[in-house]
């Protein structure tokens, strides 16, 4: 029965000519309009914020070993293990294979818009998450939060925030659940000849263990997971630019000239290459996409600006990092002009060809960890914003089952162009209806980043916030009403 569904869930198959439709739609026609709204954000954010995201790195750092405040409890988020969290469905198959799909598509060129994408989004990121913190909700002994809590709190409009909370679930969920588990089986059946159906089976039952612990259990699980497979594949991947030192002028030429060059203009693959690496950046630091605030929220600290910080790392460490680790790797491979390959098949051709065939081994295992740790990631912002819309138990039981289960299954059989293509339409328009949020409410998070830095100023190493200071929305601010 698997294998027929398999094949109905092929590339060629009616359901992923429909999704590509919609796709082209979204990313075609509508492209321009999305990309002008994010860059225009991310400049806005970054000039109000007095460039945040660049003067405040080393604050940044400093956050990731502050410990949950005295007095609370020890079932408390961190503001780490949220880090941790948030950079576990960061850190993923974007990172992997998204990049080499953007280069597949639109050639060396993309990797320059991904690091765009990521230098503003980051004041993005810091905005949106700043705001979680301000209005997340108390839950049991921890928070709860995210986009569709700031805009029914701070927008009061009931069926935006709704339309949020549905989005995401469909996105993070499902969705990109089903693109985690598809480059895993992917990448273990090229490594080892792994049946799809198999590693399907045994993801599904992991993933089920770890997601019906709620928060708590993805937390310590993530903690262990991120630092882990973030520091390995940095560490092959400077072994690999050490080793090829002298290509690397060569491989910067490279992105630069295929971002603006005239043979690109003239041929309109520079439109393809800009498209291509916002998309697949979005995708990987999923800046202002309003998937991270989601976690965001859930950690316990003294004022809201701190996760705010945090999350602008996050987006950092992803793209500038990771993103150009494996960039970096194709590049100086050269598979990627070679033709024939894409996605995390690329990404282990061109490992292979600088270590050997244990390259393939190693990416498989990568991605065995990178993508896991973003399915039970992911599928927290599905659970938070399930929370959001109903109380109702066995209706949480049922998406943990259908994100941890069924789409995870799903994933691991269906084809890798129907995966993206569902995944990509949703993207579009989760990001369009958390960028109007953000924009109304970011007035907020600038008088929070005034107060903190008042605060740093005047000698206090911790700052703290007190929802006093804004009197207009303090019955709104749940979590901060001191009781």
């Amino acid at each position: 029965m698997l294998d027929r569904l398999a094949e109905y869930l092929s590339a060629d198959g009616a359901l992923n000519n429909a999704l590509s439709q919609v796709n082209d739609f979204l990313w075609g026609w509508n492209f321009h309009s999305i990309v002008v709204v994010l860059i225009m954000c991310g400049v806005y954010f970054t000039i109000r914020t007095r460039f945040v995201q660049f003067r405040m790195v080393p604050e940044m750092f400093r956050m990731l070993g502050e410990s949950i405040p005295k007095g609370q409890s020890k079932h408390h988020i961190s503001s780490f293990q949220a880090f941790s969290v948030s950079l576990a469905t960061r850190v993923g198959t974007g990172n992997l294979a998204g990049v080499a799909g953007a280069i597949a598509v639109g050639g060396p060129g993309a990797v320059f818009w991904m690091w765009i994408i990521a230098l503003i989004g980051a004041a993005t990121a810091f905005v949106e998450s700043t705001l979680a913190q301000l209005y997340k909700r108390r839950s049991g002994e921890s928070y709860i939060g995210g986009p569709a809590y700031y805009i029914l709190h701070g927008l009061h409009n009931k069926w935006m925030a709704a339309l949020f909370a549905i989005l995401i679930t469909l996105t993070f969920g499902l969705s990109y659940n089903s693109i985690q588990s598809n480059t895993i089986a992917e990448a273990m059946h090229g490594a080892f000849n792994f049946s799809p159906v198999i590693v399907g089976i045994i993801l599904t039952a992991l993933a089920l263990v770890i997601v019906f612990g709620g928060i708590h259990r993805i937390a310590k699980v993530s903690t262990v997971i991120v630092p882990f497979m973030a520091i390995g594949y940095f560490l092959l991947a400077l072994a690999i630019i050490i080793m090829n030192y002298d290509k690397i002028p060569q491989v910067m030429g490279l992105i630069v000239d295929n971002a603006f060059g005239f043979d690109q203009m003239a041929g309109g693959m520079m439109g393809v290459a800009m498209r291509e690496g916002i998309k697949r950046g979005l995708f990987s630091n999923e800046a202002g996409e309003g998937s991270a605030p989601n976690v965001a929220a859930t950690a316990t600290v003294s004022h809201p600006v701190k996760q705010g910080l945090i999350q602008s790392l996050g987006v950092f460490t992803d793209t500038l990092l990771v993103c150009s680790c494996t960039a970096f790797i194709i590049l100086i491979s050269g598979v990627y002009d070679t033709g024939g390959t894409e996605g995390i098949v690329m990404t282990q051709a061109a490992i292979e060809s600088q270590i050997g065939s244990s390259g393939k081994i190693f990416v498989a295992i990568a991605i065995l960890f990178f993508a896991f740790s973003s399915i039970i990631g992911n599928y927290y912002y599905g659970e938070a914003n399930i929370r959001f819309m109903t109380k109702k138990r066995w209706v949480l039981t049922a998406f943990r089952i259908l994100s941890g289960g069924v789409m995870v299954m799903l994933g691991s059989i269906a084809s890798l162009k129907i995966v993206w293509n569902f995944g990509e339409v949703c993207m579009a328009l989760i990001t369009m209806c958390n960028l109007v949020a953000i924009v109304l409410l970011g007035k907020y998070a600038f008088a929070l980043l005034k107060d903190y830095s008042k605060q740093k100023h005047a000698g206090k190493r911790s700052p703290e916030f007190d929802a006093s200071i804004f009197p207009e929305i303090e019955k709104d601010l749940d979590a901060w009403i001191k009781k």
